[in-house]
C-alpha cells in the first residue's frame, strides 16, 4: 500500500469533527436513531453505496462491492446516546433534554462516514466487499441482536466483522487490543421481596422487607467470594433498591435492580440459580416472599486471537509501533459480542484523552473526547477495508 494513501486530508479531518459535533448536539436513544440514521444514509448515497436502511428497526448499512476476489468484511459503528443530562460547557452540548452522547458513540459515527469517503475514493485499490454497519441500540438494548436477526451477517455473507471504540483510559489515538475474552457480559436481576407492612415502632408485627433486602444486598457478595473460582472474575452489584414511604411505616415491599458479570460463559451460567439461593434464603428466614426475574443481556465479548494479533499489527503499521498497546480485560459489557459469537472479528478501544478534561469516565454527565482522536480512527478503519479483505496465504 502506498505510504500515503492513509492520509487523512484536512478538508476531511474538518468534515469529521464537525458531524461528530453536530450528532453530539443531537442524541438520540437506542431504536429511535431516526435523525442519526437519516444523516448515515444520506450521506453513503451521496458518496455511491449500495445503502438499507431498517435494519435491527434504526440501523443502516452500506455496502461496496468491489471488482477484485476477497473477503467480505464489517465494520461496524454505534449510532445510541444515553439517558444522561449533559453537564459540559461545549458549544455543541446536547439540545435534547436528558439526553446525551456520554459514551463517544457520536465519533464512532463521524470517524466511520469520515472512512466511509476514504474508502470510496480508493475502491480501485479494494478487493473483496466492505460492509459499513451503523447500530442502534448499543447501551443495554442488543441493536447488534437485531441487525443480526435482520439478516446484517447473511446478506451478503459477512466473514470478519471489527469494531472500534473511543476510551478515555487511553491517550490521543493509541489503539488498545486484547485477544480472547476482552469485555465481560451483561445481565441484570430484577428482585421484588414481598413482606408484611406496619407501624415502625412494632416491627415484631411485620415482616420487613427492607431488612430482608439489607441482609440479601449483603449475603449475594458471598456468590462472588465463595461460589465462584477466585481466579474466575465476576461481579454482583445492587445498584438500586427502592421501598417505603416515612420515617415510621414499615412498607409491604421492597424492589431492587442490579446488574451481573462475568469473563466467561459457564461462570455466567452459575450465576443465576446461585443468586437465587442466596435470595431464597434470605426471605425464608424472615417470613417474606420473593419475585426474582433474571434478564440475559449481552454475552463474554471473545476476540479472535488470530484477528486481534492482526487488528494490533495493522495499528503498529498504521499508526506507530508506539500507538499499539495491549489493554487489560474489563468488566464493561459491549453487544458487538453477538457479532463476535457468529463470526471471526475484533473490537479494539481508541484512546480519546488528552488530559483530565477528556479522562472523564464513560456515561459520565462530563464526559469528552479529545477531537484529534477522530482521524486516527478514520485511519485504522480506512486501513481495515483497504488490508482485512484480502485473502493472505496461510
Amino acid at each position: 500500500m502506498p505510504s500515503n494513501v492513509l492520509d487523512v486530508p484536512a478538508r476531511l479531518i474538518d468534515d469529521v469533527v464537525s458531524v461528530r459535533r453536530d450528532l453530539h448536539m443531537h442524541p438520540e436513544l437506542g431504536f429511535e436513531e431516526v435523525r442519526t440514521a437519516g444523516i448515515v444514509a444520506e450521506r453513503l448515497k451521496a458518496l455511491g453505496y449500495e445503502v438499507r436502511t431498517g435494519i435491527g428497526q434504526t440501523g443502516v448499512v452500506g455496502i461496496l462491492r468491489t471488482r477484485k476476489p476477497g473477503r467480505t468484511i464489517l465494520l461496524r459503528a454505534d449510532m445510541d446516546g444515553l439517558p444522561v443530562e449533559e453537564r459540559s460547557d461545549v458549544g455543541f452540548a446536547s439540545v435534547n433534554r436528558g439526553t446525551m452522547h456520554a459514551c463517544g458513540h457520536d465519533g464512532h459515527v463521524a470517524i466511520l462516514l469520515g472512512a466511509a469517503e476514504m474508502i470510496m475514493e480508493r475502491r480501485d485499490l479494494l478487493c473483496g466487499t466492505i460492509v459499513l454497519c451503523f447500530q442502534p441500540a448499543e447501551e443495554g438494548r442488543g441493536g447488534a441482536k437485531a441487525m443480526i436477526e435482520d439478516g446484517v451477517l447473511a446478506d451478503p455473507h459477512i466473514e470478519r466483522v471489527y469494531g472500534l471504540h473511543l476510551a478515555s483510559l487511553y491517550p490521543v489515538g493509541v489503539v488498545a487490543v486484547k485477544p480472547g475474552p476482552a469485555m465481560a457480559s451483561s445481565d441484570s436481576i430484577e428482585i421484588t421481596i414481598h413482606g408484611r407492612g406496619g407501624h415502625g415502632a412494632a416491627p415484631h408485627q411485620t415482616v420487613d422487607p427492607i431488612l430482608t433486602a439489607a441482609q440479601f444486598v449483603t449475603s449475594v457478595q458471598s456468590v462472588v467470594s465463595r461460589g465462584v473460582d477466585p481466579i474466575q472474575p465476576a461481579v454482583v452489584t445492587i445498584g438500586a433498591i427502592n421501598g417505603g414511604t416515612i420515617h415510621n411505616v414499615i412498607p409491604d415491599n421492597v424492589k431492587l435492580l442490579g446488574t451481573v458479570r462475568a469473563f466467561d460463559a459457564d461462570v455466567r451460567a452459575q450465576m443465576k440459580p446461585k443468586i437465587e439461593t442466596v435470595l431464597k434464603g434470605c426471605c425464608e428466614g424472615a417470613g417474606a416472599t420473593y419475585e426474582y426475574e433474571y434478564l440475559w443481556r449481552y454475552p463474554v465479548t471473545v476476540n479472535d486471537a488470530t484477528e486481534a494479533a492482526y487488528i494490533r499489527g495493522l495499528a503498529a503499521r498504521t499508526l506507530g509501533e508506539s500507538r499499539s498497546v495491549q489493554f487489560e480485560p474489563t468488566m464493561g459489557a459491549e453487544d458487538f459480542s453477538f457479532m463476535l459469537e457468529q463470526r471471526p472479528g475484533c473490537f479494539f478501544f481508541l484512546g480519546s484523552q488528552s488530559g483530565p478534561e477528556t479522562a472523564v469516565p464513560h456515561h459520565n454527565a462530563r464526559f469528552a473526547i479529545d477531537e484529534r482522536c477522530l482521524e486516527a480512527g478514520v485511519r485504522m478503519m480506512t486501513a481495515i477495508a483497504l488490508d482485512a479483505p484480502q485473502i493472505k496465504p496461510e
